[in-house]
């Protein structure tokens, strides 16, 4: 494609979560912390919370290549699961073994077994769920009861809760109220600002190979910004397709015309970029009506506002 073009040596902005590509910057860095001063003290459960696009999923990866061989993992990627399910999903990721058509009792025996075992070699055992907010609140409570599990000192079992924000509506729930008691750590991703934005964007250009001058001018930083709100997801989309355009034009350098080309083919950008642009739009249409007037301002609005302008300027 156009790694030859811009000297890389792979793609910059894939959108698989490539634990590589992980900045130890604007925030990830104090999460991925957090989770690891939890997880070494033996809290049961942790959660972490964050937009869609965020950096959830790597930092989850991250964190269990972090840990290393001292603790055996289980990462659970669609917790989407019945009670029973979850369970075998667990096994199979600790490499419990069992027998097939084993009955729930004599199953969950099995795992306490299996988790005694991992604790008596040293170890301890953390499991990872993604996306926990779309967990079923059965799911929820049989994963409360298999961290009841434990020896005089310590839990034999703990996880760590990655979701989206609706993760805090779906444990403020009075049936999980059990579990939200547990949660002894919490940490919030927030979207990054402009300063850890630009060190994002060049952090990946150079895991990536790239060791030549800016290839994204500052004006495209500026724009792939308001484009994606600071969200990761959304700005690797952006630099990707922008990327691609100026490969396509034969320019070396990104700028912030090939960023809105990229921003105009893809729709959540589009709102982003709306979103900070209709408060301006707004201000000026409101300097216009003090300064010129009634008359001249419905004019004005006739000929430059959007219905959604107009409305704003309603009390």
């Amino acid at each position: 494609m156009y790694l030859e073009h811009f000297a890389l040596t792979e793609l910059p902005f894939s959108l698989t979560p490539d634990t590589a590509f992980f900045m130890n910057r604007a925030g990830y860095q104090d999460a991925l912390n957090v989770l690891l001063v939890a997880l070494r003290s033996g809290e049961g459960f942790v959660k972490v919370t964050g937009e869609v696009g965020t950096g959830k999923t790597i930092l989850c990866r991250t964190l269990l290549k972090q840990l290393g061989d001292d603790y055996a993992t289980a990462y659970i990627p669609n917790p989407y699961l019945k009670p029973t399910t979850l369970l075998l999903s667990i096994a199979d990721e600790l490499g419990v073994r069992y027998d097939a058509g084993i009955g729930q009792h004599a199953f969950m025996k099995r795992i306490t077994q299996a988790l005694l075992e991992i604790h008596a070699s040293g170890r301890r055992v953390v499991v990872c769920l993604d996306e926990v907010q779309a967990m079923p609140v059965e799911t929820l409570e049989t994963l409360r009861l298999l961290t009841n599990l434990e020896t005089e000192k310590r839990k034999l079992l703990q996880v760590v809760l990655f979701g989206q924000p609706e993760l805090d509506a779906l444990l403020a729930q009075p049936s999980v109220r059990q579990l939200r008691q547990r949660i002894t750590f919490a940490y919030r991703i927030e979207p990054m600002n402009r300063l850890a934005f630009a060190h994002y964007l060049r952090h990946r250009l150079a895991v990536a190979g790239y060791d030549g001058p800016g290839l994204l001018a500052a004006s495209a930083i500026e724009a792939l910004y308001q484009g994606s709100g600071g969200i990761p997801r959304l700005a690797n989309i952006l630099a990707h397709k922008s990327l691609m355009v100026a490969y396509g034009r034969g320019d070396r350098t990104v700028t912030r015309v090939h960023v809105r080309l990229a921003v105009r083919d893809t729709g959540d950008a589009r709102r982003w970029e709306e979103r900070g642009a209709r408060p301006a739009r707004t201000r000026v249409l409101r300097w216009l009506l003090g300064s010129f007037g009634a008359l001249a301002g419905i004019a004005l609005l006739a000929l430059l506002a959007s219905p959604s302008d107009v409305l704003a300027l309603l009390p």
